[in-house]
C-alpha cells in the first residue's frame, strides 16, 4: 500500500511538470504576470492557483447582466408623453415656481440699471463713468437671469417670463445730487435682489433639493455679496465729496477703473 501511494504522488508531480517549462536547479521560475518568485518547491501550487483564478473569471463571464430593482422602478416614472420633462427629476413645483420669479427680479433689476444708463449718457449730465457703471451692471444682471432660465431648463422646468415694471427716467436730487441717489437706488436694488436669493435658497433647502442649493451658492451668493461691499462703498464716497467737483472726479475714476473700492 505504501508502494503505491508513492508511486501515485509521483505521477501526480510528474503530471504538474508538464504544465510548466523545465527548470534548471540553479534558474528560479517566476509568475510572469504578477512578477512573483517561485521556487521549485511551489510550481505546482502556482499552477493550480492560476488555473482558479481562469475558472473564476470564467463563471463571472458566463453571468447575464440584469437590471437592478432600483432601476426597474426608476423606468417606470420615466415620463412617455412628448410634451414632459425627460430631465426633471426631484424638481419641485415651488422651486419652478420660485426660480421664475427670480429671473424676473433679475430682468427688473437689470432694467433699471438700462435706465441708469440712459441718464447718465445724456449731453446735459454727461457722467460718462456712471453711465459705463450701469451699463455693465445692467448686461450682468440680464446675464444672471439668462443664467437662471438655463438652468431652469436644465432642470426639466419650464421658463415663464412675466411683467417687468417701468423704471424711472429721472434721477436727479436737489439735496443728494443725481448720483448719490442713483448710487443709494442701485444699492437698494442689490440688497433687495440678495434678500429674494436668499428666500429662495431656503426654499430649496425646505425642499431638500441640493442641486437648487449649490448653483445658487456657487453662482450667485458670494458675487451678491461682493457687489453689495462695492457699491456701500461707492455711497460713503459720493456722500463725502458732495454734488459739485468731488462727483466730477468720481466719475473720472469710475471711468478709467481707478475707484479705490
Amino acid at each position: 500500500m505504501l508502494l503505491g501511494s508513492s508511486s501515485s504522488i509521483y505521477a501526480s508531480l510528474s503530471d504538474r511538470a508538464k504544465l510548466v517549462p523545465s527548470l534548471s536547479s540553479s534558474a528560479p521560475f517566476f509568475n510572469s504576470v504578477k512578477g512573483v518568485r517561485f521556487s521549485r518547491r511551489n510550481v505546482g501550487y502556482g499552477v493550480v492557483a492560476m488555473a482558479s483564478k481562469e475558472a473564476k473569471n470564467q463563471q463571472v463571464l458566463d453571468i447575464a447582466f440584469e437590471p437592478f430593482e432600483e432601476v426597474k422602478k426608476e423606468l417606470l416614472v420615466i415620463p412617455t408623453l412628448p410634451h414632459a420633462s425627460l430631465a426633471r427629476q426631484k424638481y419641485s413645483d415651488q422651486c419652478e415656481a420660485a426660480l421664475n420669479a427670480q429671473i424676473n427680479v433679475e430682468y427688473n433689476v437689470s432694467y433699471v440699471y438700462h435706465a441708469m444708463y440712459a441718464y447718465f449718457d445724456r449731453d446735459n449730465v454727461a457722467l460718462k463713468g456712471l453711465a459705463k457703471f450701469f451699463k455693465e451692471s445692467s448686461v450682468e444682471e440680464r446675464q444672471h437671469a439668462e443664467m437662471m432660465m438655463e438652468y431652469q431648463n436644465k432642470r426639466g422646468g419650464r421658463v415663464q417670463l412675466q411683467t417687468m415694471l417701468m423704471p424711472f427716467s429721472e434721477f436727479d436730487d436737489e439735496e443728494k445730487g443725481d448720483a448719490l441717489h442713483a448710487m443709494e437706488l442701485a444699492l437698494s436694488l442689490e440688497r433687495l435682489n440678495n434678500e429674494k436669493l436668499l428666500n429662495l435658497h431656503s426654499l430649496a433647502n425646505e425642499n431638500n433639493d441640493v442641486q437648487l442649493v449649490d448653483f445658487l451658492e456657487s453662482t450667485f451668493l458670494v458675487g451678491q455679496v461682493e457687489d453689495i461691499k462695492k457699491i456701500s462703498e461707492y455711497v460713503a464716497q459720493l456722500r463725502r465729496v458732495g454734488k459739485g467737483h468731488g462727483v466730477w472726479h468720481f466719475d473720472q475714476m469710475l471711468l478709467n477703473g481707478d475707484v479705490a473700492a
